[in-house]
């Protein structure tokens, strides 16, 4: 075998113990955990939105970016439910490239998942904490979970992990809202089928114990765009897309279906300016039909406060260095835009 050992991983209990919460800030995630069911499950009125950077390499440029998000809630919170995305795992499709914060704390050094856990704990710490916004992260490792468990409000499930038993049974542990995104085949079946799988309870082993779990009704669907075997990327956030989607969804008998959105990705071709126009068709979408004003509960937007995208090398100031994102200046603007048509 050529597995070489680098160095232990600290367990849950000891990196929580060295880097703890305080009760304040449970109390404002525990807030933000009601806001966000009560608008995924239509329970109240407001529309979720998940923005921020494709991935969170610097902390901070991203707590700059939050904190602008967090005044621009003042505005909007009426109307929309504004989660932070702190992506801190990447997945890579030829395995090669940044792996996010978990795996390199400094994206010029090597990586050390030791101190990336600290550090992408420190970041949602200093998030929730001084923002007062809690965030959404992606779970690439189900095994990573734990060391966020109390501080996140939303977890994303994406395309190359949905079809994973893994995922799908650590899910059905987890109390908050969890997206989980169409394979990059687009096939929408795969993705009802990894929600069915999760909104019931399971018996498995996790992180060196035998669990049981309830399942998570909070599962639910995120349309991320398909790419055909040609390589041509399919959108599926049309009209048409969303309520075929709706109808494959109703015939399941899932409960509290929801769709959320993800304007990049397969949906704009990494055109990240073309996010915007998606967003704005898919509320004129919603307003077209009470069935999707019903069921289509939310978008995601990659935002970062430099538009575009950089190499790992280039030390350009609060702009990505995995996909393309849109600027503060087009973000704030498509915020404000939303809260009118939400």
């Amino acid at each position: 075998m050529s597995f070489k050992q680098l160095q232990k991983i600290p367990s849950v209990q000891e990196i929580l113990s060295e880097m703890p919460i305080s009760a304040n800030c449970t109390a404002v995630k525990k807030s933000r955990d009601k806001e966000i069911i009560s608008a995924l499950t239509g329970k109240s009125d407001k529309f979720i939105l998940i923005i921020g950077p494709c991935s969170a390499h610097d902390e901070t440029a991203v707590l700059d970016y939050i904190s602008r998000l967090a005044k621009l809630n003042d505005k909007v919170k009426e109307k929309l439910v504004l989660v932070p995305r702190i992506y801190t795992n990447k997945p890579r499709t030829t395995g090669v490239g940044y792996k996010g914060m978990a795996h390199q704390p400094d994206p010029q050094k090597e990586p050390n998942i030791v101190e990336g856990l600290r550090a992408i704990r420190s970041m949602h710490i200093r998030s929730l904490c001084e923002t007062g916004l809690s965030a959404a992260d992606e779970m690439l490792y189900p095994e990573n979970y734990p060391y966020l468990a109390d501080l996140l409000s939303y977890v994303a499930i994406g395309a190359r992990s949905v079809e994973n038993q893994a995922h799908r049974l650590t899910v059905s542990g987890l109390d908050i809202p969890v997206g989980a995104k169409n394979p990059t085949s687009g096939d929408i079946e795969v993705m009802l089928n990894a929600i069915q799988a999760a909104q019931v309870g399971h018996v498995f082993l996790y992180n060196r114990y035998e669990v049981s779990t309830g399942g998570n009704l909070l599962t639910h669907a995120v349309l991320r765009g398909a790419v055909n075997h040609y390589g041509q990327n399919i959108p599926n956030y049309h009209y048409e897309d969303l309520t075929m989607c709706a109808e494959k969804y109703q015939k399941r008998g899932l409960v509290n279906p929801a769709i959320v959105v993800d304007t990049n990705h397969s949906n704009s071709n990494k055109r990240y300016k073309e996010q915007s126009r998606i967003a704005l068709e898919i509320m004129q979408s919603r307003k077209h039909s009470a069935a999707l004003h019903s069921i289509v509960r939310g978008l995601m937007i990659e935002s970062f406060i430099a538009e575009g995208t950089q190499k790992t090398d280039e030390n350009i100031y609060g702009k990505s260095i995995t996909d393309p994102c849109l600027g503060w200046d087009d973000s704030e603007k498509l915020i404000l835009q939303l809260a009118e048509q939400a």
